[in-house]
């Protein structure tokens, strides 16, 4: 996979050497450590030398020489109008291409040289149109420039699926993102990933270090109940109420509204209606404000068959909790909605999304960049072969579905299957766990921790190989946030000196 193709042509010393280099890679306990090494393997397999190469059937080459060349020479120039036109003309996260999977799957560290060129220049030209130095351009100019350019280049969103006690691996993909100040402030989360937005999104920003080193975790979220309860029908396997008991906790009694003035961070909660004739929803700031965060995750939770359908709860303009569209129960938001990347890219103008995935039926199928992206011949069948099983399950499904419309429960749990058959699980970045057997008998358990101490590693070492690639795609975006800060502190300060 990663190198396959530069040390198949490097001498035995040099392969020897890749290989215990690769070794390391897998132990590293720091991002610094393990970047340190995966340079060396870049180095000594050859890799380096690819970065330098421009051919590439991945990007066009030719526009983004052409770019490059024109911004220089535009703020060399100070030729301001010149150079805030031609940014204008590129103002996206992928501009020809550049953030195509496979430009960041063959080094360790970085992608073409000329894409990294063209990334740290256009930043460079963004701050000087926000320096002193940019004369031909008035404040209140700059500032519309900027915040049109905000919402051309759009931001980031990261999602986490569900997983159960197997979410805590989100806490490492969390942690890895923070230390390298790349964690998007748009979140959403279904069933175990659900808790960890939520933990997120009701902290203030002091709070989130406390957070990811896990205490609030430690607690009876699962408790299964005595077989003569489950055999009298009510409920399901896992007692509903230690969830309840650990969220409310943890999440304390803040609406969506509320934990958005408190931690300043978009979080998303999918949820999915018990009846699966209606669509699955998002809770979020903006539909459903008044919804209790804590109501939220349970009901995303409830996964059918290990927890009973529930209901939502809301807080009114008095403060007093009432049901929230009462007669309607809601289950796990993943059957249906493990990733809402199309609903959140409508109320937040994303550009470009990371999934976290950690789903034990999802896990195994998922595919590597080089696995997805590969073209040549002997790809094919297994391409064929996955596109139909997936044609061929949906269209079993159906018939099953058309034929036990007088089963209601028969009927439900295909309509769940059908919904998890049915999703998308990609991002445009995929982090996802590489789980043993003895990792999926983690799954029920309540978080320890020591537990929580081996997943949250196992988040962040997988995260840690796509750190370049989140780099690369939010240099431009945090660069126009902090020139339209720093601008609008100049407007206000022109203002008040007035």
């Amino acid at each position: 996979m990663l190198f396959k193709d530069f040390s198949q042509s490097i001498n035995p010393y040099k392969s020897k050497r890749v290989k215990l280099l690769k070794k390391q890679l897998q132990h590293a306990e720091s991002y610094e450590e393990w970047k340190a090494t995966a340079l060396k393997i870049d180095e000594v397999s050859g890799a380096w030398e690819w970065k330098y190469d421009n051919s590439s059937t991945y990007f066009d080459a030719a526009v983004i020489s052409a770019r490059l060349n024109l911004l220089k020479r535009y703020r060399v120039g100070k030729r301001d109008k010149d150079l805030i036109h031609v940014l204008h003309e590129g103002l996206t996260y992928d501009v020809a291409n550049i953030a195509h999977p496979m430009l960041f799957a063959m080094t360790c560290i970085g992608t073409k040289k000329i894409i990294e060129d063209y990334i740290e220049q256009v930043s460079e030209c963004l701050a000087y149109i926000a320096s002193s130095a940019c004369t031909g351009i008035s404040l209140e100019e700059k500032i519309h420039f900027f915040e049109a350019s905000k919402v051309a280049y759009g931001q980031p969103a990261i999602m986490f699926s569900g997983g159960a006690t197997l979410g805590l691996f989100h806490t490492g993909v969390c942690k890895a993102l923070y230390e390298q100040d790349l964690m998007p402030s748009v979140l959403s989360g279904s069933s175990a990933g659900a808790i960890m937005t939520a933990m997120l999104g009701v902290s203030k920003p002091i709070e989130i270090e406390h957070i990811l080193n896990g205490e609030n975790f430690f607690d009876e979220a699962f408790k299964f109940r005595d077989w003569k309860e489950i055999l009298k029908g009510n409920g399901g396997l896992a007692d509903v109420r230690y969830l309840k008991q650990f969220l409310k906790k943890n999440l304390g009694d803040l609406t969506f509204k509320e934990a958005f003035e408190q931690s300043g961070l978009y979080i998303n909660v999918a949820v999915a209606p018990y009846e699966a004739t209606q669509n699955a929803r998002i809770m979020n700031q903006f539909t459903s404000p008044d919804v209790l965060v804590w109501s939220a995750v349970l009901a995303s939770c409830a996964v059918p068959v290990l927890f009973p359908p529930v209901k939502l709860t809301s807080k009114r303009y008095d403060g007093k909790y009432t049901s929230y569209m009462a007669d309607t129960k809601w289950v796990d938001g993943s059957v249906r909605s493990d990733f809402p990347q199309e609903k959140m890219a409508r109320l937040y103008n994303l550009s470009y999304t990371i999934a976290s995935q950690v789903n034990p039926h999802i896990v195994p199928f998922m595919q590597s960049d080089e696995k997805r992206y590969r073209k040549n011949v002997l790809s094919w069948p297994e391409r064929i072969a996955r596109r139909q099983g997936v044609v061929i399950s949906k269209g079993v499904m159906d018939f099953a579905r058309e034929r036990a419309e007088g089963l209601p429960t028969i009927r439900r749990l295909l309509d769940y299957g059908y919904g998890v058959i049915d999703q998308h699980y990609y991002g445009d970045v995929n982090i996802f766990g590489n789980f043993n057997l003895r990792e999926y008998s983690y799954m029920l358990k309540n978080p320890k921790q020591n537990l929580f101490k081996i997943l949250q590693r196992e988040g962040e070492r997988a995260t840690w190989p796509k750190i370049s690639a989140i780099e690369a795609h939010a240099r431009v975006g945090k660069t126009i946030q902090h020139c339209l800060e720093n601008l609008l502190v100049l407007q206000h300060q022109d203002k008040h000196a007035l």
